[in-house]
């Protein structure tokens, strides 16, 4: 299963949904596979989410510890992280021009969800997502 950053972020940030996407892990028959992109995006979204409901500034102390507890969770779940390979990019711009905000298709991919349906369909795993984005996709 491939994690998007969305997932992740509800798990750890505590949102009403992160028990369920949770429980969907524990459910999965794959490993669990991230990217470099998806890491960073999580680290950079809880880092936000933890200012805006704390009031801590952000600084790099703060995208540090985000940085600390994507990285610890993705390593409790022993999750691999793949690389982007050439055939990835291809497939990202491949879902930009299917399913982007850039060609304005309801899924309304962004950059980093271009990039994970990219990993689900290279790696022909499923995908663990927030939100009914990925839904409007070929995505099962």
């Amino acid at each position: 299963m491939f994690l998007d950053a969305s997932a992740i972020v509800a798990i750890l940030g505590g949102e009403p949904d992160g028990p369920e996407l949770a429980g969907r892990l524990n459910g999965s028959k794959t490993g669990f596979f991230v990217s470099p992109l998806v890491l960073f995006e999580s680290a950079a979204s809880l880092a936000a989410k933890l200012a805006r409901e704390t009031g801590l500034p952000r600084d790099a102390a703060l995208l540090a510890k985000a940085e600390t507890a994507v990285r610890e969770f993705v390593i409790g779940l022993g999750a691999q992280e793949i690389s982007v390979s050439s055939d990835i990019g291809r497939k990202a711009l491949e879902a930009a021009q299917t399913y982007s905000r850039l060609v304005d298709h309801p899924a309304q991919l962004n950059f980093g969800d271009c990039f994970a349906y990219a990993c689900a369909k290279a790696y022909r795993i499923p995908l663990l997502y927030k939100g009914n984005d990925f839904a409007q996709t070929d995505l099962r």
